[in-house]
């Protein structure tokens, strides 16, 4: 028994396609490269992989936005600017992340912390002294000389840029 379908149904399926397409494509869109990138500290290399990694992302963006222009049967154009708006909305909606404190404010704040551990009889004072200059020689996540990468490997935990 062969069913036909309807020219109602198959819209609807198909409209309903591109909502599902475009739910699915808002997060991705909205995780895109960001307007305001923050100044890094990291080496120019890094720099560089961020943004080849940022233009393959907008390449598949761009291919996700006309693979759905030609299922929904529209200008890819417009369905570009439909996630580009999609995309806008969302960065209204997301509230600002807080300034980092800088460097000089962190080991202070570590220092305040590692001396009232002392008064408080928690650490000796040679144990502050030894944490602190973990601190200034960038063992800690976040601190000098620390690139970021996750953890204290570097390169995410790969034992370094050599993968050693």
């Amino acid at each position: 028994m062969i069913r036909t379908v309807s020219k109602k149904h198959l819209l609807a399926g198909l409209a309903a396609a591109g909502v599902l397409g475009v739910g699915i494509a808002a997060p991705t869109v909205a995780l895109a490269d960001d307007k305001n990138p923050k100044p890094s500290s990291s080496a120019s290399s890094t720099s560089d992989q961020g943004d080849e990694r940022r233009q393959k992302h907008a390449d598949r963006q761009a291919e996700f936005a006309e693979a759905l222009a030609e299922e929904l049967g529209v200008p890819a154009d417009k369905v570009t600017a439909a996630l580009e708006k999609l995309h806008e909305q969302r960065q209204g909606d997301r509230p600002e992340r807080p300034e980092r404190p800088s460097t000089e404010d962190r080991q202070a704040a570590l220092k305040e912390r590692l001396d009232q551990a002392v008064t408080d009889g928690k650490l000796t004072q040679e144990q502050a002294d030894a944490v602190l200059k973990a601190a200034e020689a960038g063992v800690f996540p976040g601190g000098p000389g620390h690139d970021g990468k996750g953890g204290p490997h570097g390169e995410r935990g790969k034992g370094g840029p050599d993968g050693k």
